[in-house]
């Protein structure tokens, strides 16, 4: 079902599927963040104040390696575990935040449909997000293996912000829209 002329990535599901998938993505997505912030209090340190988050916005060999060696070795594999945890994270935040965005969209009313044609959009930015962090996990690996290359926390620093930004941009796309149509179906109720 096409989103007032836009196709969105989850046309495939039904619009109850669509609802099943946002809860189901949405509950996996929780589940590993709790892991990885469980993870993420054993990697904050005066090189890494903000744990797993300066790492990955380093941007510098030396800053990166400096957050690695303060780490010391169970440091590094609850690092390491973080890393590929993430990797199932990315799947379920993309999936649940594009669903979101979707959900949003199609119960926006009809004179916000370019806010609509937004949320659609939004849906597709978040693999391009997920892919985004799937680089940005690589060349962090690659620094945690060691390499001592200037490009791999580089990479990792300009795939994370846009990153973030895109995942933000969706969070509040998916807040504020929830808001909208909340309102938007009280207004009616009592209208009614």
């Amino acid at each position: 079902m096409a989103q007032r002329g836009l196709l969105h990535p989850f046309e495939w599901l039904s619009p109850s599927g669509q609802k099943g998938a946002f809860i189901l993505f949405s509950a996996m997505a929780v589940g590993v963040m709790v892991s990885e912030i469980r993870l993420d209090s054993f990697l904050t340190t005066d090189a890494a104040p903000q744990g797993m988050i300066s790492f990955e916005l380093a941007g510098d060999s030396s800053v990166a390696r400096n957050i690695v060696e303060s780490w010391w070795h169970m440091g590094q594999v609850y690092a390491a575990l973080s890393l590929g945890l993430d990797y199932l994270f990315l799947v379920a935040y993309a999936s649940s935040i594009g669903l979101g965005c979707v959900l949003v969209a199609r119960n926006l009313p009809q004179p916000l449909a370019i806010v609509s044609c937004v949320g659609t959009c939004l849906a597709w930015c978040q693999f391009g997000a997920a892919l985004l962090d799937a680089m940005e996990n690589y060349a962090l690996i690659q620094v945690l293996l060691g390499s001592g290359h200037e490009f791999w926390p580089m990479a990792a620093r300009w795939c994370a912000i846009p990153k973030f930004a895109i995942v933000g941009a969706g969070l509040a796309y998916v807040a504020l829209g929830a808001v909208a149509v909340v309102i938007t179906r009280t207004r009616k109720a009592l209208a009614a």
